[in-house]
């Protein structure tokens, strides 16, 4: 029985590992940089305190945590570390399944949130109160934690046997399902069937509420207020491009059309690269957490002025 796997990377080519190293050292910097700072902005900025900001703070937790998942593995195996423990292994799917699943729904919720905010504003804080935002986000890791039990117990079903090379630079559902010895058609269409419905009906729920949004918008007369209605979308549109894009490509597809190189850019992508890109969507595009920045350091300035002057 294999006790450990081989992560064969993203390259093989040696003068490439110093390069990537660094690109993805700052990538992962800049992610826990950007995502800690959003977290702490909207904890202590009284103004964003509402439920659009309750669900950015906990998708910033959530891209955090998932980044921190495979941004050291992958500087690990850049450095030549390439074996990982089969429990080590096993973790990182369970963990990679849980979240990647949480943020889709956290993705839908946010959706939701904004449909009411745009098509019942009058109703929105008896709508959107904190009860529903707790339960809502409960919601969210719970669905993400049974669809990561169910993919994590059918893998340890699975036996291993050698060759136990991986070609991915993280244990990935697929890569992980092509070393395995035994019939993994069960595994298969557990795949299709949980990770496709839950992404289909957080997708469906975006879909929709995106429709109702445009139609209400549509309604305005006032071209500034459908400007700023638009707006208030385009930074929660932009995150959802970019992380339904590659996580469909990557496993929504059948076993024929499977392709590892595809799969592994795809997975630098929503693994690395998006959690970097939404802090940043959020705070460039988004007017009310810029003031909020702005004020933070404005406070800040007269507050080192204040001390300057005392001592």
């Amino acid at each position: 029985m294999v006790t450990e796997f081989i992560l064969l990377g993203l390259t093989d080519q040696p003068d490439l590992q110093v390069p990537l190293f660094v690109l993805f050292l700052m990538i992962y910097i800049l992610t826990l940089a950007g995502n800690m700072g959003m977290i702490v902005l909207v904890r202590i900025s009284p103004q964003l305190h509402t439920p659009m900001y309750f669900f950015l703070s906990n998708l910033s937790l959530v891209d955090l945590c998932y980044s921190s998942i495979f941004a050291p593995r992958l500087l690990m195996n850049l450095a030549q570390s390439k074996t990982i423990s089969y429990a080590g292994c096993i973790t990182q799917h369970c963990f990679f399944v849980v979240l990647v699943t949480t943020e889709g729904f956290l993705l839908a919720a946010m959706a939701y949130d904004r449909y009411v905010a745009i098509c019942n504003p009058l109703l929105y804080t008896a709508i959107m109160t904190k009860r529903v935002c707790i339960h809502l986000l409960g919601g969210s890791y719970l669905g993400g934690l049974l669809n990561s039990l169910t993919h994590t117990s059918g893998l340890l079903m699975l036996s291993f046997c050698v060759p136990n090379t991986i070609n991915h630079f993280f244990c990935d559902t697929p890569a992980v399902l092509q070393v395995a010895c035994s019939d993994i058609h069960i595994n298969e269409l557990l795949l299709v069937i949980f990770s496709g419905v839950i992404a289909l009906s957080t997708f469906l729920i975006i879909i929709i509420s995106y429709l109702c949004i445009l139609i209400t918008i549509l309604k305005i007369h006032s071209s500034e207020s459908r400007y700023k209605a638009f707006s208030t979308c385009a930074s929660h549109l932009t995150a959802v491009t970019l992380f339904y894009g590659p996580v469909s490509l990557s496993h929504l597809q059948p076993r024929s059309m499977y392709s590892q190189e595809q799969e592994k850019v795809s997975a630098v992508f929503y693994t690395l690269v998006v959690p970097m890109l939404n802090p940043l969507i959020y705070s460039l595009r988004n007017k009310e957490v810029k003031d909020a920045l702005k004020r933070l350091v404005k406070q800040r300035q007269q507050t080192e002025g204040t001390l300057a002057k005392v001592s």
